[in-house]
């Protein structure tokens, strides 16, 4: 097995974790037939508050978790896979800010569901990569509006069949990613420098590559590194 495939495994772990916590939750609630909805976010309201830790781990049916699986699983491999550094500071914050913003300005109902974190992650993938403007991770960028770039629809709540859908989720992960593409974006992998780059770089620093007049000195004297261009005109 070669590293990059083994990097790629490691990288799985723990978005595969996660992710089976999620069925072991569900299968609980099935078994037990209890419904833990009252736990997700409320806004506005201190017994909402929980639901910012625990509104993730909830999901209103088998087909919401299902539809959520493959997409956790993709994207959080991605992100411990190319932005390792950083990769536990960006999950923790996009698992907690999005849920924060939702309880201050969402409507008023009980929002459940992991949507938000892949919604972020997502974003936080796609414009680190542009922003970054390394090669590995531009294509990457392209990979996932080629896999997820429809869920753009999730954000608009005229484009969601379902009323019950926490479009506020999508719109607050989707910003909050951005936010910390841009924050993060010194830190992690850098787009990789050419030796050629720096050359040009150092021909355009170099002293007296600007052809205008030199500066006029009483005292005959040049500045430091300046040239002189003599015409002799008839």
């Amino acid at each position: 097995m070669n590293v990059e495939r083994q990097n790629l495994i490691r990288s799985s772990i723990v978005p595969f974790l996660f992710i089976l916590l999620l069925w072991m939750i569900k299968g609980a609630e099935l078994i037990f037939q209890f419904d833990p909805g009252f736990l997700g976010i409320y806004p506005r309201r201190p017994e909402g508050l929980p639901g910012i830790l625990l509104s993730p781990l909830i999901h209103g049916d088998v087909k919401h978790l299902a539809a959520n699986t493959i997409p956790l699983l993709v994207l959080g491999t991605a992100i411990f896979h190319f932005y390792r550094e950083i990769a536990w500071k960006v999950i923790i914050l996009l698992y907690l800010v999005p849920g924060i913003w939702v309880w201050f300005g969402a409507r008023d109902a009980y929002h459940i569901g992991a949507s938000g974190l892949i919604y972020g992650l997502a974003s936080f993938l796609f414009f680190s990569g542009l922003i970054r403007r390394d090669g590995k991770l531009m294509a990457l960028s392209l990979l996932i509006v080629f896999l997820y770039g429809s869920m753009v629809w999730g954000i608009f709540p005229n484009f969601i069949p379902e009323k019950r859908i926490s479009w506020e989720s999508h719109l607050m992960g989707l910003i909050a990613g951005l936010i910390l593409a841009i924050y993060f974006r010194k830190l992690g992998p850098q787009r990789k420098i050419y030796e050629w780059e720096l050359e040009e770089d150092e021909d355009v620093d170099e002293p007296g590559h600007d052809e205008g007049n030199a500066d006029d000195r009483t005292d005959g004297t040049q500045p430091p590194g300046s040239r002189i261009r003599y015409t002799f005109k008839e």
